[in-house]
């Protein structure tokens, strides 16, 4: 039988609505009192979340959300929306009020694909979940591959979807960033010791027990360097890491929001966290 409680909230905390809407206390910081019910839809090991980021993603959101219902159905989605102008977070407000297990976190504006991670991890930590699951909006991550994203957390910790495995691969991408991607990844294997092939792509299924051990607190990164840090940190925790292949595609609308700027600045971040790790327990 399903158990609902009541919760007073504040300081703009989240929390379930009925259905697995989401609401937040007020600016002034003012308690919301709300029912909060849990719902049983989970997977044979405990409930699973699908978190996603978005700014400026109306055009992809309800497709997607669709299709990752369509494939994995126990799971929960959580939108993480940083106040697009697009009108994105209305769109998954409405998503959450017609369908059930759905979870939006707004927030006042840019802060980084790290911060909104991050965001979504806590929620998975602080909900019971077991596995948190994170993939792009735009497509480029195909929703098809959630299952065996899932299917890994068996004999893993964590599992990438991995462009540089056998079978994997990317889909347009131009030379430059071929090039970039590649460098990246073998930077990160000289300064992490991690054997893995694809440290930097961001869709990955993680087990919620070992997000509680990798020290998130701790982590530096807030925009592309995100990935490899995370990673690192997880695999200092002891995680067995799984690779499944994937075939990254380009977004199908909207816009790339990784500037150069920004790979430069994560590429110095992450030369100066794997030179500290060779020297501290707790970089």
């Amino acid at each position: 039988m399903v158990q609902s409680k009541k919760k007073i909230l504040t300081n703009t905390t989240i929390a379930f609505l009925p259905r697995g809407r989401v609401t937040f206390g007020n600016s002034a910081g003012k308690g919301l009192l709300v029912e909060i019910e849990k719902n049983p839809s989970q997977g044979p090991e405990g409930k699973v979340l699908v978190s996603t980021a978005t700014y400026n993603e109306k055009d992809n959101l309800k497709p997607l959300v669709e299709e990752i219902r369509n494939i994995l159905p126990q799971c929960h989605i959580l939108v993480i929306d940083d106040n697009s102008p697009d009108g994105t977070g209305e769109l998954a407000d409405q998503l959450a009020r017609d369908f059930g297990n759905i979870h939006v976190i707004h927030r006042a504006g840019k802060q980084g694909l790290g911060t909104a991670i991050l965001a979504g991890m806590k929620f998975a930590l602080e909900n019971d979940f077991y596995c948190f699951i994170n993939m792009d909006a735009d497509f480029s991550h195909d929703p098809k591959y959630l299952p065996f994203l899932y299917e890994g957390m068996a004999a893993n910790d964590v599992m990438i979807g991995s462009r540089y495995v056998p079978g994997g691969g990317t889909e347009n991408w131009p030379a430059s960033r071929k090039f970039m991607s590649a460098n990246v990844n073998r930077l990160v294997r000289f300064l992490f010791g991690m054997p893995v092939k694809d440290a930097s792509g961001g869709y990955r299924a993680y087990k919620v027990d070992i997000l509680r051990k990798a020290n998130l607190e701790n982590v530096k990164s807030r925009g592309y360097s995100f990935q490899q840090e995370v990673l690192f940190r997880c695999f200092r925790a002891g995680a067995k890491i799984g690779e499944h292949p994937i075939l990254f595609a380009n977004r199908r609308a909207g816009s790339s929001k990784v500037s150069m700027k920004e790979v430069i600045r994560s590429l110095s971040l992450l030369t100066w966290l794997g030179i500290k790790a060779k020297f501290s327990s707790n970089p």
